[in-house]
Parts: C-alpha cells; sequence; structure tokens
C-alpha cells in the first residue's frame, strides 16, 4: 500500500507525504494506519531525523476516515462488534498519542522529536485529529480551503481524539461551533479558532514546516495538558465558571437536537467526564462514547443516508450508460422566483444560461435574483467583485427565442399550467437543436402528460426543483412513460454539475417528496379538525425530528396553494378523493388566512411578517377536546402518514431503490434526519413492529394507515428493507 511514503532529508527532516493513488482527496483506510505507524516508528528511531512534518501529495489533506472500515469492523466481530470497535478506537488513540509524545521521557517531557504538520488544502475529520497531535500546524493561505471536525453532521462526533484534545485546547464553550456545529473554517478562522498554528502562502508551506522542526525545542512540543499544573480553559466542571459553561451546552444541545440526535449529547458527555479527569483516561471515556454511537441504530443510519448513499447517488449510482452529458448551454423558460434560482445555480457552476421570459422587465428581475445572492456573499466576505462579473456574464435575460440556438438543456419553468407549458415547450422545440434534452419543473404535474407536448418524447423529463434553488440540495428528476436513458443521464450530469444530489423516480402523481408530505400536512390538519391541541401537534412534531410542524409547513408553503392542489387533485382522483382537510383548508383561504405571505395562517404574524405564535382563533373555530392523545400517539400519526406513502411508492414503482427514498425524504423535506429516512425508520422499528402498529392506527384512525402488502410480507419474513434490497441494486418491489 503506497497511501503513505517518506523521504527523509539531508537535512534532517523526514517528510511523509499521504497521497491514494487514483483519489480526488485522501481517506483513511484501515491498512494505512499501520502503514504510517511504521513511518512514524522508522522516523523516531533514527538518529539522523531531527524531525517529521506530515503533509499531503494533493490540493487538499484529507476527506476523513473511510466510513466502511466501521462497518467491516462491526461485520468481522460476530457477537461483539461494539469490543472490537472499542479496540479498534483504542488502538488510534494510542498511535496517536505515540505522534504527540514522539519519544520523549515520560518524566522529563524531553528528547522528543518535533512534529509539524502542513495542510495545503481542505481537512476533515481524522485528517484534522491527525493534524491536531501534531506539535504546530501549518496551513496554506487558500480561501477556498477549509478545516474542521464537521462528524455530527452525519450523526457521529470526532472520536480519534478530536474531542478530547480540541476541547482541553480552548475550553468546551470555545470548541462548540466546531465539536457541536460541525463548521468548517476557513484558513484565517482556523488560526482564530487555534485549528492551525500559522497560515502561510501556500509555495511556502513545506519549507516552513521543515524550519519550524529543526529549531523546535523541548518546552514547544509539549502539550499543555502533559504540563504539570494545566487547567481547562474556561474551567472544569466542578469551578464555578466550568459549570455554567456546561449548564449552559447542555440546555443549547437539547434546544437544537430535542433530544433526538445522540451524538451530540455523547459527544458533550465526553468532554464533561473527560475534563475531570488526566488526559489517558478521557481519552478512554471517549472511545466508549464513540462506541455507543457507533453501536446506536440512528447514527448508523445516518451515516448510511447522510454520508454512503448520498455520495453515491452524487456519484451517479444510478446513472443509465450514455455518453458525458454536462450541460454546455442552458435555456431556462420562467425567471419567476424557480427560473431564477436555477439560473444562478446554473451560472455560478460555470454554464452559459439564456432567461427568457415574456416580458423584459420579468427577465431582467429574474436576472437581479442572481446579483442579490452575490451581493449576499460579498457582504459576508465569500465573493469577489471578479466572481460575480464573471457569473452574471453568464445569464442573459431576454425575451428572444432564438438566443436559444445551441442549448443542449431546457429547463422549463413557467405557470404550473398544462396548457401554457405546453405552448411554451412547442415554441422552444422549434428553435432548439434537434438533440436538445427538454425538462420541466413542476412538483404535482404528470410528465408523461405533459411530454405529449414533444414530437422527441424520449428526449422529455421532469426535473423538480426545491425552494429555494440556491439553498435546497435535492433535485428530484422524473421518468415520463417514454423518457429515454439519455435524458435521464443529461439530468444527472446537470444536477452533478450545479452541486446537488439527484433521485430518480417514475412518472405518477405528486413524483415521491410531494406524494410523502402532503400526507405529512394532511395528518396535522385533520388532528385540528378532531380537536387536538395544536401546539401537541406541532411540538410532537418537532421532538420527533421534523424541522417544522405540519401547520408551520404549511403557513410557509401558502393555504391557497394547498388549496389549489386540493382541487386539482379532486378533479383526478374523483370519488377516491378523500376531503377531510378542505373544510379547514378552503375555511382558512376563505378568511384570508393565506399562510406567512399574507402574515396570517395557522399562525400569527407581526407586521414584519415574524411568526408569532399559534392563531389564537384556530381554537375557536375548532375547539380542543377534554381529552388528549399522548405524545408518541401524535408522533406515530404523522410519522407513519409519511413512510406508508414511501412503502407504497416502492411497492408502486415510483421509487426503484431505497436509498433515494431514504436520501430524499432526508434532503427534501426534512424527514427526521436521526431516523435516515423512512425506510431506515421502519428498519430501526423492525418490521414486525412496524406492521403491527399499522393494524392498530388502521383500527383507530381509518384506512390510510393499512399496511401495504410489501411492508406485511417483509414482516411475515421478519425481513428489513436494507437486508432486502441492499445497496438499492436490486430494490425494485417487484
Amino acid at each position: 500500500m503506497t497511501d503513505f511514503t517518506m523521504e527523509k532529508g539531508a537535512e534532517g527532516v523526514a517528510v511523509i507525504t499521504w497521497d491514494i493513488p487514483g483519489k480526488s482527496m485522501n481517506v483513511l483506510r484501515r491498512e494505512a494506519v499501520g502503514v504510517l505507524e511504521g513511518l512514524i516508528d522508522d522516523a523516531l528511531a533514527d538518529d539522523a531525523v531531527k524531525g517529521i512534518v506530515i503533509t499531503s501529495g494533493k490540493d487538499s489533506f484529507a476527506g476523513g476516515m473511510d466510513l466502511n472500515v466501521l462497518a467491516t469492523i462491526r461485520e468481522e466481530a460476530g457477537d461483539d462488534p461494539a469490543q472490537a470497535l472499542f479496540d479498534f478506537t483504542m488502538n488510534a488513540h494510542r498511535f496517536m498519542r505515540k505522534i504527540e509524545r514522539a519519544g520523549m521521557d515520560p518524566k522529563t517531557n524531553k528528547g522528543g522529536k518535533p512534529v509539524a504538520c502542513a495542510i495545503p488544502g481542505t481537512c476533515a475529520g481524522i485528517g484534522t485529529e491527525i493534524a491536531l497531535c501534531t506539535h504546530r500546524r501549518f496551513m496554506a493561505d487558500n480561501p477556498k480551503a477549509k478545516i474542521g471536525l464537521p462528524e455530527i453532521m452525519v450523526g457521529l462526533f470526532p472520536g480519534a481524539g478530536g474531542t478530547t484534545r480540541y476541547s482541553r485546547m480552548v475550553g468546551a464553550m470555545q470548541a462548540a461551533p466546531v465539536l457541536l456545529e460541525g463548521k468548517m473554517l476557513d484558513p484565517k478562522a482556523a488560526k482564530s479558532a487555534q485549528l492551525v498554528d500559522e497560515v502561510v502562502p501556500a509555495e511556502e508551506l513545506l519549507q516552513r514546516a521543515k524550519d519550524w522542526v529543526l529549531q523546535a525545542k523541548d518546552a514547544d512540543i509539549v502539550k499543555p495538558w502533559d504540563q504539570k499544573g494545566w487547567k481547562m480553559p474556561g474551567g472544569a466542571p466542578y469551578h464555578p465558571a466550568g459549570f455554567m459553561t456546561f449548564v449552559g451546552a447542555s440546555a443549547m444541545i437539547h434546544g437544537k437536537t430535542k433530544g433526538v440526535y445522540p451524538a451530540a449529547k455523547a459527544l458533550l458527555s465526553s468532554v464533561y467526564e473527560g475534563a475531570l479527569v488526566d488526559f489517558d483516561t478521557a481519552l478512554k471515556i471517549e472511545a466508549r462514547w464513540f462506541v455507543s454511537i457507533l453501536m446506536n441504530p440512528s447514527s448508523s443510519a445516518m451515516i448510511r443516508s447522510l454520508f454512503l448513499n448520498k455520495e453515491a447517488l452524487e456519484k451517479g449510482a444510478n446513472r443509465p450508460e450514455a455518453p458525458d452529458q454536462r450541460v454546455k448551454k442552458l435555456g431556462i423558460m420562467g425567471a419567476g422566483m424557480m427560473g431564477a434560482g436555477i439560473a444562478y445555480v446554473a451560472a455560478n457552476a460555470g454554464i452559459e444560461v439564456v432567461l427568457i421570459d415574456q416580458k423584459q422587465d420579468a427577465a431582467d428581475t429574474g436576472k437581479s435574483h442572481a446579483e442579490d445572492i452575490l451581493d449576499k456573499g460579498m457582504k459576508r466576505g465569500k465573493v469577489s467583485s471578479e466572481k460575480k462579473a464573471e457569473v452574471l456574464g453568464r445569464i442573459t435575460a431576454t425575451t428572444d427565442y432564438s438566443a436559444l440556438e445551441g442549448c443542449d438543456l431546457i429547463v422549463e419553468a413557467v405557470f404550473e399550467d398544462v396548457g401554457i407549458k405546453a405552448e411554451v415547450t412547442k415554441n422552444v422545440l422549434k428553435v432548439v437543436p434537434e438533440d436538445c434534452i427538454f425538462a420541466t419543473n413542476t412538483s404535482t404535474l404528470p410528465i408523461t402528460e405533459l411530454a405529449k407536448a414533444s414530437d422527441t418524447q424520449e428526449q422529455f423529463i421532469g426535473i423538480h426543483f426545491f425552494s429555494p434553488v440556491d439553498k435546497m440540495a435535492l433535485v428530484e428528476i422524473i421518468r415520463g412513460a417514454q423518457t429515454g436513458d439519455r435524458a435521464v443521464a443529461k439530468a444527472l450530469d446537470f444536477v452533478r454539475q450545479i452541486r446537488k444530489t439527484p433521485i430518480v423516480v417514475n412518472d405518477a402523481r405528486f413524483f415521491y417528496a410531494n406524494r410523502c408530505i402532503i400526507p405529512y400536512i394532511n395528518e396535522g390538519i385533520r388532528m385540528v379538525k378532531e380537536g387536538v391541541q395544536p401546539a401537541l401537534i406541532e411540538n410532537a412534531a418537532k421532538l420527533v425530528g421534523m424541522p417544522l410542524g405540519p401547520l408551520q409547513l404549511t403557513d410557509e408553503t401558502s393555504l391557497d396553494l394547498g388549496a389549489k392542489i386540493a382541487k386539482a387533485t379532486k378533479a383526478a382522483m374523483g370519488a377516491d378523493y378523500d376531503d377531510t382537510v378542505d373544510e379547514v383548508i378552503f375555511g382558512m383561504v376563505d378568511a384570508g388566512r393565506l399562510g406567512r405571505k399574507s402574515k396570517a395562517g395557522f399562525y400569527a404574524y407581526d407586521e414584519a411578517g415574524k411568526r408569532q405564535r399559534l392563531w389564537e382563533g384556530l381554537a375557536k373555530a375548532y375547539p380542543v377536546a377534554d381529552t388528549q392523545p399522548d405524545l408518541v400517539e401524535v408522533q406515530h400519526r404523522l410519522l407513519f402518514a409519511q413512510v406508508l406513502e414511501a412503502v407504497r411508492a416502492l411497492e408502486d414503482g415510483v421509487l426503484t431503490d431505497i436509498r433515494e427514498g431514504d436520501v430524499g425524504a432526508i434532503l427534501g423535506w426534512g424527514f427526521a434526519p436521526w431516523s435516515g429516512g423512512p425506510f431506515s425508520w421502519l428498519d430501526i422499528l423492525g418490521t414486525p413492529y412496524a406492521a403491527e402498529r399499522c393494524d392498530q392506527l388502521q383500527a383507530a384512525y381509518g384506512d390510510r394507515f393499512a399496511c401495504p402488502a410489501l411492508l406485511r410480507e417483509m414482516a411475515d419474513k421478519g425481513q428489513g428493507f436494507y437486508g432486502r434490497f441492499g445497496t438499492g441494486v436490486d430494490s425494485k418491489a417487484a
């Protein structure tokens, strides 16, 4: 294995270079740990070596640990995976401690060899933890580079010493943004946060690290916690200041996580308990908490969905065979908020954009949306004036269809009306090349129906962006009945260009995302009508990990949109349509309570449009019942309303990959991220219990909770979704 190599220079510095062949970024693989330790041992034992520099052969340092390693260790461990994971983690601590102590005498702290880290670019996770155990960290002055410990974002926390080291370096309060929020910092901010010691010109990086190694003294390489008299910055837990810090941190974590994200609580427990003991014991405490999180099904599900599956989908796991379909020139029809947002993300990704609307003023307004976003970036120091001019220069705002000549992809984002979309489609196809792919941006209209306006239906596809486009990570790609593989490949390559996460679904009413989110909203409104306390509904949702309660979500998307969808759905479904919630929705609309945009909805708003509280008139219109359901009952109604629709989407062939179902749910509408998504949550519950719970909910509340045949079959066989459908390759329900 050549992940790490070492070169000993004549000046006495051993340079260890991390450079995995054929990979754009380094990750720490299982076998590489032993290789790196062997090189460290060699350098420490060689009298000719005065010090060590660890660097990267790439323009970045490292992207973290290969998370597949942890899964492999669990699988190999048999009946005692916790012990195997603990042993693996403690071995990492032993090895990191070896770098940190660097051969120095345990009693005198003298005689060690200086170890520096030269960081050329982005550094995350285990890469940062390795850097933290060196004696001085140099980072190249590259504004695009970031460094941090973002493990909390995928359901973990830094478990290779990063939590203990960094909290002892800066104190629990100062460590919070890096450890508990997973913030990745640019070099200058990283220096302020003490993640790095020096920010230097890129061309001087390695030499500056070597120079420091050669002049470092014994006192320069002893960590503060290895010195007599060390005290925790900000105060230990039993110190008055430290006590207040930990009390505040505990409240903050619970306020933000609602108690459903175990990693954050485990991280704080590790810091708190570790601060009461010596450093080496603290590392053991960190390892125990880390393993407890690795064994928690929530963290495993989050890692799988938000890291492994998300990455696989972004790399084209379900891309059909087709030549490179990257977009060179993009035409966008409609310069409203959606079209304008698509124009911005495309231009920002380097794509030439033609933005067309009926009136020049409207087209110009759409382009100005991109300018507004860029101006905000400039105020935050993230965008230069040159970058702004470059991005805006790629957008041509016009009313002239002839400007579409040469476009290889069209995204139509006009009003949600079949007739209007058909007219635009026909007019566009008169001027674009014959092989141009035509995509319609719609959240509800059937793609197969819209495709009838095209003479080349195999080149017609749906692309459903979520609003606001510049912030939402998910894009839902919809295959119509006649959509060809090249159109799918084109859409996937485009989504990858604009750095978003795609899922591919088959055509059906509401596709996948809206198919699942509408039942969530409706279940919340049903409960209002039944007399369930609105505050109970909203807080039950948040306490189970939903970012917004169903009533707040309705306000954000607007009640008149809900009324419009209800009318269209009733017209399409006829007698099969369930109109239970229409009374509430249409009543609110008739009263002028349209949601946030009208400063009146299920919530009350101030004059500036800031949400205040639940509308008091709601209880008058729908009196609160004397007997209220318990919290879990409300939560199960809200969650099962969504997950059963996800299972039905899989049964119906709308979803063909459960990975897309889980990733799409989390990124598309924020389905309880701690659960890993609908299918992961059902696996956590166990399909036998899930089926039993369906029966109970159906008996109490109606047939919408009827157990789908697929779930019933799996429950009878004791199967889990990931056990049956694996990585998604064979995840068709049929």
